[in-house]
């Protein structure tokens, strides 16, 4: 018999915005972000600005975000992966090299004046990859460093990092730029990496010790899918995200544009432009603990999508500098809020063996939308006008709304994500190799007859855990010479992912599988019975 989980308390998120800066580990890498946020704002500002003397089609512009934000589209998954299969310090060691040979690439062609339009998208698209690499083990990382409790505010501080470098770099590259031209910006963020190499080079991370073998990583990945298939808590971030992304991207896509040709604004002038939306990001991530004490997730998450619309809106139809910077000012709050608030809770939908591939799937969808929105939006302005294109951004995000009712966010900081670790070892005789037979799990029930629906309804939700957690070909089978048997059953590749799948189970799940073992006849043993191909394969 085992005793019935007690559940916890729900998690309550830290009101001290500053408290995860108090361990030592988590200070050193946000401050060494910081100086890499900056040299990667003065950069970005610095290469969609030099774009715009190398070509004068918005086309083209555009294609700058696509071309930062598609690496994610191709590694954010394959990256996360590997951060829940290696030890995440090492690749995000071997990240910062790669952005930094690819920066310093940038920085010589420049200088040797051998750059054109298609080798700055190619460069940008070459420190994309290692971004693209670091950025869901930056945030596994931070879950891992901080409390539960603190997560929210880390990742506003991740915030005030992203976003003070974004009101400081845009000037400072804009300052840089008109001075000293675009090489000078490229080499000071190649240097920007050393810092953050350096913290990670000196870190002691402790790694855990593994009781099973580490899972192939083709395995790992069609494990990420199928958490997120069987996930409602998951998917329900996803959706909401990328509903979102496609439609604010366009302001991020064309403000260069509009700077330029609307505005008729200098490089220092769109670094203001952008130093406007960091600042008002940066002041929405110290209020985030005020809004969140004030407003559940999902009124935010509502009112964050109508400020940004009103500012695309602005945007479209203004060509007043002092109205731009005010409307960029409040959707960098917009941004921040809304962009804060799903990154929590993603990482509160995961457990840790999958948050990982749960966060690179969250940036897949993310930056993958930024990516090809980015260029849609490019050449709808390109053929009808930017007016026409921000306008219809702000509508169609006003759309988004819809979404909200029906998919909410409330109520995923308080789901317990701790393994529940109550099913024994199996009783193993026979001599296999674990990592090559497949293996049938069989649950036998005696339910009488008239609980039979019911008793199948609440296996259905089982099934799901079980699905979930790694299980394929699950199903319910029911005795035609004895209608009270019912046989539960389901498949794994091999002995190590069935007993993955025992340490996949959380506490949580444990009224599920309680609810459905009621159903049960006293007086009958539940029989479980493990069987493997008795061909070696």
């Amino acid at each position: 018999m085992r005793l019935k989980h007690l559940s916890l308390p729900s998690v309550r998120a830290e009101t001290n915005a500053w408290a995860p800066l108090r361990i030592g580990v988590y200070r050193a890498l946000w401050t060494a972000s910081l100086v890499s946020n900056l040299g990667t704002w003065m950069q970005n500002v610095a290469g969609s600005w030099l774009m715009t003397s190398l070509s004068s089609s918005p086309a083209m512009v555009a294609l700058m975000q696509t071309a930062t934000s598609l690496p994610v589209l191709l590694l954010g998954v394959p990256a996360a992966t590997l951060g829940d299969l290696f030890d995440r310090r090492k690749l995000l060691l071997f990240a910062q090299l790669w952005a930094l040979s690819a920066a310093a690439a940038l920085a010589a062609f420049t200088y040797s004046g051998q750059m054109s339009a298609w080798s700055l998208l190619g460069l940008t698209f070459a420190i994309g990859l290692g971004a693209a690499l670091g950025a869901p083990l930056w945030q596994a990382v931070v879950a891992e460093l901080v409390p539960r409790r603190e997560l929210p505010a880390a990742v506003a501080l991740s915030g005030v990092s992203v976003n003070l470098a974004r009101a400081l770099g845009p000037a400072l590259a804009g300052l840089l730029f008109a001075a000293a031209g675009p090489a000078l910006v490229f080499v000071l963020n190649a240097l920007s990496f050393i810092g953050v190499s350096l913290v990670l080079w000196s870190w002691k991370r402790e790694v855990r010790e593994r009781s099973l073998p580490v899972e192939p990583f083709v395995h790992a990945i069609a494990a990420g899918f199928r958490f997120t298939r069987y996930s409602s808590e998951l998917r329900t971030v996803l959706l909401r995200a990328f509903a979102f992304v496609v439609f604010a991207s366009a302001l991020w896509a064309l403000l260069p544009v509009v700077a330029r040709s609307r505005a008729g604004m200098g490089a220092s002038g769109y670094g203001a432009l952008l130093g406007c939306l960091g600042s008002g990001a940066l002041a929405g991530a110290l209020l985030l603990p005020r809004i969140r004490q004030r407003f559940d997730i999902d009124r935010s998450l509502t009112l964050a999508t109508c400020v940004f619309a009103f500012a695309s809106l602005v945007l479209g139809w203004s060509t007043q500098a002092l109205v731009l910077g005010g409307a960029l000012f409040v959707a960098g709050i917009a941004w921040i809020t809304f962009m804060s608030s799903m990154n929590v809770s993603a990482q509160w939908s995961a457990p840790s063996w999958v948050q990982g591939r749960a966060l690179g799937l969250y940036m897949f969808v993310f930056q993958g939308g930024m990516a090809i929105a980015s260029a849609f939006w490019g050449v709808l302005a390109e053929q009808m006008g930017l007016t026409l294109a921000l306008s219809a951004a702000a509508l169609a995000l006003l759309s988004t709304l819809v979404l909200g009712s029906k998919f909410r966010l409330a109520g995923i900081a308080q789901q317990e994500l701790e393994p529940a670790h109550h099913w024994p070892e199996p009783h193993v005789v026979l001599d296999f190799d674990p990592h090559k037979r497949p293996v049938h799990v069989q649950i036998e029930y005696r339910v009488e007859d008239h609980l039979a629906s019911r008793f199948l309804q609440s296996i259905r939700e089982l099934g799901r855990v079980r699905r979930r957690d790694g299980a394929t070909h699950w199903t319910v089978l029911r005795d035609v010479g004895d209608p009270e048997r019912f046989v539960e059953s389901f498949y794994h590749p091999s002995w190590d992912d069935h007993l993955r799948l025992h340490s996949r189970m959380l506490t949580r799940d444990l009224e599920i599988e309680d609810k459905v073992r009621a159903f049960h006849r006293p007086g009958f043993e539940l029989r479980v019975v493990h069987l493997v191909d008795a061909f070696e394969r």
